[in-house]
């Protein structure tokens, strides 16, 4: 899951549902949107190590960008 923050750029959390979590700009942007309105938004479903490497990934791109951007394992 990506949660809300008021810092990362809304292209930048497109950029992210692209690279990380192979959407297409159209996904991205309606997940992207889910996130902004609602406060998070699901990117998908994985095994447990698959879901840990997605979130050290993610979370490791937006520090090197500069963003505060919060990506979350939730068990289901």
């Amino acid at each position: 899951m990506l949660l809300n923050d008021d810092f990362t750029p809304m292209d930048f959390v497109i950029a992210v549902l692209q690279k990380f979590f192979a959407m297409g700009r159209e996904q991205a942007t309606r997940i992207m949107l889910k996130v902004h309105t609602e406060g998070r938004g699901v990117c998908g479903v994985y095994p447990r190590d698959v879901a840990a490497t997605k979130v050290e990934q993610v979370t490791s791109f937006a520090r090197s960008n500069q963003h505060p951007l919060a990506c979350v394992m939730e068990e289901n």
